[in-house]
């Protein structure tokens, strides 16, 4: 890792309700519990929220002209969402961590123009992840 980027790991739970075919995002919450509707939603009871990210990493995804790469590791396979970070990034959210296909901004968003969403995810970590005891591992690494 150069100084010129930041990263963090944290840990989620696959659910058995997870369906993972939202278009446009990809979730992580803390939440434990999860209905058949949030299929945007790829990790429950995550050890980080928004809130709870390093101040390091929130500068960085805070700067203009960043990058997010988000590295996903669940029982042997890997996955890669490339995003941005912008500088109207809030990064506030208690609970939720929210990837986005699209430039919208809310206190629940992590990054945005991302090149892939929750439909666009390997159905093999899908599959993985609907066993509730599986969990994801969840790298995220800003480069400026």
């Amino acid at each position: 890792m150069t100084e010129r980027e930041v990263s963090e790991t944290f840990w989620a739970f696959g659910h058995e309700n997870l369906r993972v075919t939202h278009g446009t995002t990809v979730e992580f919450t803390k939440d434990k519990h999860l209905s058949r509707n949030g299929n945007c939603i790829l990790g429950v009871n995550a050890e980080k929220s928004l809130a709870n990210l390093s101040d390091g990493l929130k500068e960085k995804l805070q700067e203009k002209g960043t990058t997010l790469k988000v590295t996903l590791e669940v029982d042997g396979v890997s996955e890669q969402i490339n995003a941005h970070g912008s500088p109207n990034l809030l990064l506030t959210h208690p609970s939720d961590i929210v990837i986005r296909k699209s430039s919208y901004i809310d206190d629940r968003t992590l990054a945005v123009e991302a090149d892939k969403a929750a439909c666009d995810l390997s159905r093999k970590l899908v599959e993985k992840l609907q066993d509730p005891k599986q969990k994801v591992k969840i790298t995220l690494t800003v480069y400026c």
